[in-house]
């Protein structure tokens, strides 16, 4: 597939990244000279130096032959265009990234097909859900939804007290009775292993697990959790993403918000009357604990720099908060954070790239999506007719070491919990859980 990309910043970096290493064809348009060098050193694209808005270059890069175009520059006036541009050629699919919020609503002048745009995608808006998303589960580290919710994975630790510390996969039915959950990754360290039978679980793993939404209260049981009610949260940060949270926060809980500059500080605040902002350093231990962070139930670090977010997430713990959630930029960062006692890690570039992925290839595949700081892909694949994955047991099937079948949805949602004796029909959704190194052979099964 012929893919043209609008901005090499991060966003769309990783975009180009992932479609590359599916092996599509991707051309970038990028006007800062160093981000384009950046991406011509690290990706496997053609990138072009210059705007976007000049139809000669746009033709240069190849926008008449593309099925795709994402336009994902910083600036949402280019987005548009280009998207506008695309659609008066005949483009079959146009994605643009936004970041006014009014465009997103649906009283606005214009609607995003008159803009000429199929998908409109916004970065500071994803990640608010996913933390959303954390703040209704108190438990989890992480929470991808399938089915409109139906379905969750869910990440979670298991500590030192947990009954499944030194148990071996295969052991869990004798010891717990009917699973209503397949675990299908364990994160240790900077490790992630898909789990057989034989593994044993330790202190400080992190399971990931799917299971039915409405089984929620019997995986608590199952793992000895307790679902903590949230009255106080702290948010460390009045941008974009806090006035998203602020809107979606159950009312009666308690938030308080710090920010630095007194000009978010002020807007925040007279737009939220029920939510308390403090116009401070929020790094500032003193601060803190004068603001009451240690009778917090959760602490929220989602400014523009990751070090403060991680610094002041890490004296937050070390101040006993129940649970943090960091907002984590850089890639490189994502690997390190179960490793330094963080809990609850959100990547906004993450959360996008997967949203704009899922929309590319959505007739194949229901759902695509990585985790912050998980070496591994899960994605929700569609079984079709004359597949190899359809009509034999699974034992009977050559599926890849590194990759497992999560969860097997039948016709009207009917979740199977897979065994070796299951088998899939065309027509069934099938969650996979998969190290980057089997996902081509896994595919291979469903194509």
């Amino acid at each position: 597939m012929d893919i043209l990309i609008i901005g090499a910043g991060d966003i769309g970096t990783q975009l180009a990244k992932r479609l590359s290493f599916e092996r599509h064809n991707i051309s970038m348009i990028e006007s800062d000279a160093s981000k384009a060098e950046y991406a011509r050193e690290h990706l496997d694209v053609i990138v072009h130096i210059g705007s976007a808005t000049s139809f000669t270059l746009l033709k240069q890069a190849g926008l008449e032959t593309a099925e795709v175009v994402a336009a994902l520059s910083n600036s949402d006036e280019v987005n548009i265009l280009v998207c506008r541009i695309a659609k008066k050629l005949g483009i079959k699919t146009t994605i643009a990234r936004v970041r006014n919020p009014e465009l997103l609503g649906s009283d606005y002048a214009l609607s995003k097909e008159e803009m000429g745009i199929d998908f409109m995608i916004h970065p500071e808006q994803e990640a608010a859900r996913a933390i959303l998303r954390l703040i209704r589960q108190s438990n989890a580290t992480d929470i991808i939804e399938f089915e409109d919710g139906k379905i969750e994975l869910m990440g979670l630790r298991i500590d030192r007290n947990s009954p499944f510390i030194h148990t071996q996969l295969m052991e869990l039915p004798q010891k717990f009775g009917k699973l209503h959950f397949t675990i299908v990754a364990i994160k240790r360290g900077q490790f992630t292993i898909i789990p057989r039978g034989s593994d044993i679980f330790m202190p400080g793993d992190q399971l990931f697990i799917i299971f039915r939404k409405k089984n929620l209260k019997k995986v608590h049981e199952t793992f000895g959790m307790k679902s903590a009610q949230i009255k106080n949260i702290m948010i460390l940060g009045g941008g974009m993403i806090a006035n998203f949270l602020c809107e979606g926060i159950e009312r009666g809980v308690n938030v308080k918000i710090i920010e630095s500059d007194m000009r978010k500080a002020q807007a925040i605040s007279e737009r939220y009357e029920h939510v308390l902002v403090i116009q401070g350093d929020g790094s500032n231990i003193d601060l803190l604990n004068f603001e009451g962070v240690t009778d917090m139930d959760e602490f929220i670090a989602i400014t523009g720099d990751d070090e403060t977010n991680i610094i002041t997430s890490l004296l937050a713990k070390h101040l006993a908060v129940p649970r943090t959630i960091t907002l984590v930029r850089k890639n490189e960062y994502l690997p390190l954070t179960p490793t330094i006692g963080m809990d609850a890690v959100v990547s906004k570039q993450q959360m996008t790239v997967n949203a704009i992925q899922n929309f590319i290839r959505r007739k194949d595949v229901a759902l695509y999506a990585e985790i912050p700081g998980v070496d591994a892909e899960i994605i929700e694949f569609i079984a079709k007719k004359g597949s190899k994955i359809i009509k034999k047991p699974l034992s009977h099937i050559s599926f890849p070491e590194k990759a497992i079948v999560g969860a097997v949805l039948k016709d009207g949602n009917d979740l199977v919990v897979p065994k070796g004796d299951t088998q899939i029909e065309a027509g069934d959704k099938v969650i996979v859980f998969s190290l980057p190194s089997a996902i081509r052979n896994v595919e291979k099964l469903f194509s």
